[in-house]
């Protein structure tokens, strides 16, 4: 190794491709390499231990590189001078414990003067070409979805838009959840309730602990999803619509009441970024499984389910017309809340 102990610093708010690129390097020139991890309390955007998860995940195979944090108490970006710069040092000094060898650093400050400054002539200051990976975290946190592919991996189930679509039995969720999935390249989550109300032999038959699976293998699948979408991630059917259903299936109040509190508390645990509703304007297609109460009253149970969302304070778009129409009405609505696109 050239050097004994190395220190690579920033904020990574958020971590991004440039960083790893550089961290990856750094570690092959130490014996042991220090990311110091700097966060405020009154500045940062993301949470520090978030933060620290994201490096961690990919950087947990090298045990050389080690994690630190130190706080920035710079009350702002523009008042972090020459006193915050040389305190940063003496604080990462400290929190190393050990002489410094060897200070990695982006292109963008080669010929400023200020580390080699900062840390003196025993230690050395090693540049990486910033044009290499072209990119920065203010670049991210203008636009992370134009920059998508410069995020990260570990960072990016933070940022994925999760696209609810919801709706009563046979107004064509399935199909549209698979439609937008293959249209932006990213991944869906199926509608659970399937598999279960499958297993029953259907659906009165489905009893409180179908039901209960329903909310948290619904929530599983979701969050597992997420970690590996594409910038949306699309979700047929929540926790709400199973509240619904709990009403509707359920004849013991207390069962109502458990699976109603479950639903409620699975349901807080994400905030979706848009809920697609699918009125009742396609034809009814009975595939076996679906409800025939429901089928003879399409409008009125919709109206029912629609009650949950405004009762959880849960905004939601409509979307009426034949397929083509919910299709193409979703793809604006994306556009114009997220500003993407399916062109890249």
């Amino acid at each position: 190794m050239k050097y004994q102990v190395g220190m690579y610093g920033g904020s990574f708010d958020p971590l991004h491709l440039g960083h790893l690129h550089c961290i990856l390097q750094a570690a092959a020139m130490c014996r042991e390499l220090y990311v110091v991890l700097s966060w405020s309390r009154s500045r940062d955007s993301t949470p520090k231990e978030l933060r620290y998860r994201w490096i961690h995940q990919h950087v947990r195979h090298l045990p050389h590189v080690k994690i630190i944090l130190v706080e920035d108490s710079a009350p702002s970006k523009e008042e972090y001078g020459e006193e915050c710069w040389a305190q940063g040092a003496r604080d990462i000094r400290a929190a190393v414990g050990k002489p410094i060898d060897a200070v990695f650093c982006g292109s963008d400050y080669q010929g400023t003067g200020r580390l080699e400054g900062l840390y003196g002539p025993e230690c050395q200051v090693v540049y990486f070409d910033r044009s290499e990976v072209p990119v920065s975290s203010t670049s991210l946190r203008e636009n992370v979805y134009e920059n998508w592919q410069y995020l990260a991996p570990a960072a990016r189930p933070r940022y994925v838009k999760r696209v609810l679509v919801a709706g009563g039995e046979s107004t064509g969720k399935s199909t549209l959840v698979q439609n937008l999935a293959i249209a932006y390249n990213t991944n869906f989550v199926r509608e659970i309730g399937r598999e279960t109300c499958d297993a029953a032999g259907g659906e009165e038959f489905m009893n409180l602990e179908d039901l209960c699976e329903n909310l948290l293998r619904q929530k599983m699948e979701e969050m597992r999803a997420a970690r590996d979408s594409n910038r949306l991630l699309f979700v047929d059917t929540d926790a709400l619509t199973t509240k619904f259903y709990a009403q509707l299936l359920l004849q013991d109040e207390t069962e109502r009441s458990k699976c109603a509190a479950l639903a409620d508390a699975v349901a807080g645990l994400h905030r979706f970024d848009l809920v697609l509703f699918l009125e009742p304007t396609v034809a009814f297609v009975q595939d076996g499984t679906r409800n025939e109460e429901i089928a003879a009253h399409r409008q009125k149970y919709s109206s029912q389910l629609k009650g949950l969302f405004d009762q959880a304070g849960i905004p939601y778009e409509c979307l009426d017309g034949d397929y083509l129409d919910r299709f193409r009405r979703a793809k604006q609505l994306i556009q114009s809340r997220f500003g993407i696109r399916t062109a890249w």
